[in-house]
C-alpha cells in the first residue's frame, strides 16, 4: 500500500473535485426534493378528490422502484425520448434522486401532518380560518418541527445516493475514487480508506445534527 503516492497533491484535488460534485447534486437535489415533496406529502393529505389518489399511485410506484433504475431510466431513456438535456450526467442525477427523494420526503410530510390533533384543524375553522389558511398557519407550522429529523435522516441517505450516479460516469466522490486507484493497485486501499472517511465525516456530521433536532422535540 502506497500511501504516500495515494494522498499525493494532485489526487487530493481529484477527490476535491469529486466531492465538489457530490455536494452540489446532492444539495440541489435536497432542495427540489423538499419543496415537490412538501407539496404532494400535503395535496394527499388535503386528500383532494382525483388528485390525492392520482399522487398516491405516483409516489407509492416511485418509492417501490430501484433507485439505480431510475438514474438509468434518466440518463438513457429520456435522451431517447428527446430530452437531450439528460445527456448530462449531472442533470440527469439530479432530476433521478430528486424524483426517488421527493416520494420520501412526501410520505414524511403526510404523515407529519396527519400526526396533529385533528381537533386544531376543526378549532382553526371554527374560528374563521379558510381550510387552506389553517394547514398553512396553524397545521404545517406544527408538523414541521416533527419532520425536521426524519426529513435530515432522508437527506443523508440522499447524499450517500450520490454514489450510485457513478455507473452514467457523473464525475462525483466514487467515481474520481475509482479512476485513481485504477492508475495504481497500490492506491487501492489507501484511496478508499480516505475516501470513506471522507463520506463518514460529512454524513456523521449531519446524523448528529439529526439527533440535536431530534432531542429539542422531546
Amino acid at each position: 500500500m502506497d500511501f504516500t503516492g495515494a494522498y499525493a497533491p494532485e489526487n487530493m484535488r481529484f477527490l476535491m473535485q469529486g466531492l465538489y460534485v457530490t455536494l452540489k447534486v446532492a444539495f440541489f437535489s435536497t432542495i427540489f426534493a423538499f419543496l415537490i415533496g412538501s407539496l404532494v406529502g400535503t395535496l394527499r393529505f388535503a386528500r383532494i378528490p382525483v388528485v390525492a389518489q392520482v399522487l398516491a399511485v405516483l409516489v407509492e410506484i416511485i418509492r417501490n422502484l430501484p433507485l439505480l433504475l431510475i438514474i438509468f431510466f434518466t440518463r438513457f431513456a429520456l435522451p431517447e425520448a428527446g430530452l437531450k438535456v439528460f445527456q448530462n450526467a449531472e442533470y440527469a442525477a439530479i432530476v433521478a434522486l430528486t424524483v426517488f427523494e421527493a416520494a420520501m420526503i412526501s410520505e414524511i410530510v403526510r404523515s407529519g401532518l396527519q400526526s396533529i390533533e385533528r381537533g386544531q384543524m376543526e378549532a382553526a375553522r371554527s374560528s374563521g380560518l379558510t381550510y387552506v389558511q389553517a394547514l398553512w398557519y396553524i397545521l404545517l407550522p406544527q408538523a414541521m418541527r416533527r419532520m425536521v429529523p426524519p426529513m435530515v435522516s432522508q437527506f443523508i441517505s440522499l447524499l450517500k445516493d450520490t454514489s450510485l450516479a457513478t455507473v452514467i460516469v457523473l464525475a462525483e466522490l466514487t467515481h474520481n475514487m475509482q479512476l485513481i486507484a485504477a492508475k495504481n493497485a497500490n492506491w487501492v486501499i489507501p484511496i478508499f480508506i480516505l475516501g470513506a472517511l471522507i463520506y463518514f465525516v460529512v454524513n456523521y456530521t449531519l446524523s448528529i445534527l439529526a439527533k440535536r433536532l431530534e432531542a429539542r422535540q422531546v
